[in-house]
């Protein structure tokens, strides 16, 4: 697939993945009256099963990374050129942030907001580390042996770590950027977005060579169950 087909691809599934992120969020904690165990649930079932259309959709034009994280290690393996992967990486962030403007956009809440969610407790990044480090090996070993069944893998582990994780799985550099520019349930304040990245970063280099070891060969991506 060509570079521009490929770029807009990550682009364009990353907007769709926050959409989803915010917008369920939004609408999960205003059906939950108060009830913030509902709010997540409504949440976590919405991304799982919006991951799941996106990564069988985008998967055959751009590897369905919506993660830097992911194009990082896929360069690092040989999997990526570097040129994709920092194209892949600045498309996935723009998109990011596209998504969360339309989130907003769909429930009349301002463009730009500023998100006073703060998550700063070493036990939320320690969570983060947890998280990314699952997803690295998830989708290594996924696409390795049950290559077919990636997408739902993918989706089903990401809906588990919103509840098994302190810090309710963000395990995405690009996510968690554009996620401190809402003030909703999904939010997350600036000043906690380095403790954020740094646990996602310790997460995905301490699991890239142990998920090489394990499948006994170079990381894949999560598309890679298309070819």
């Amino acid at each position: 697939m060509s570079l521009s087909r490929a770029a807009a691809g990550e682009a364009i599934g990353t907007a769709m993945l926050l959409a989803i992120v915010v917008g369920s969020g939004i609408m999960g904690e205003r059906l939950a009256q108060g009830n913030a165990a509902i709010a997540l649930l409504a949440n976590s079932i919405a991304t799982g099963a919006g991951l799941y259309f996106l990564i069988v959709i985008f998967g055959p034009i751009s590897g369905a990374h919506f993660n830097p994280l992911v194009s990082a290690v896929s360069v690092f393996n040989g999997n990526l050129s570097r040129r994709r992967g920092v194209i892949f990486t600045l498309a996935q962030i723009g998109g990011a942030f596209l998504g969360v403007a339309v989130a907003h956009a769909m429930f009349n809440l301002p463009i730009v907001q500023i998100s006073a969610h703060v998550r700063s407790t070493v036990g939320e990044g320690v969570g983060e580390c947890v998280a990314t480090f699952g997803l690295v090996l998830v989708i290594a070993l996924a696409s390795r042996f049950r290559a077919k069944a990636t997408p739902l893998v993918v989706a089903a582990y990401i809906t588990s770590a919103y509840w098994f994780t302190s810090s309710t799985s963000f395990a995405n550099p690009a996510v968690t950027l554009a996620r401190s520019m809402t003030d909703t349930f999904a939010g997350i304040a600036p000043q906690s977005v380095a403790l954020f990245v740094g646990g996602q970063i310790v997460g995905a280099v301490a699991a890239t060579p142990l998920a090489g070891w394990l499948n006994g060969r170079k990381f894949a991506s999560a598309a890679e169950l298309n070819h």
